[in-house]
């Protein structure tokens, strides 16, 4: 499971449906879901 930080419960979270995305500079990224809280989360991974 993907792992990020969430804001809404200020604390490290695991994702619900963790997608990987391309942003528009090109950079890979996780989206996601808080498991806790259902608040859109998002992570940015390394290249």
């Amino acid at each position: 499971m993907a792992e990020g930080y969430c804001v809404k419960c200020k604390a490290k979270r695991e994702m619900d449906d963790a997608k990987e995305v391309r942003m528009k500079n090109g950079r890979r990224a996780l989206k996601g879901k808080c498991k806790t809280c259902s608040t859109g989360m998002y992570k940015i991974l390394g290249k």
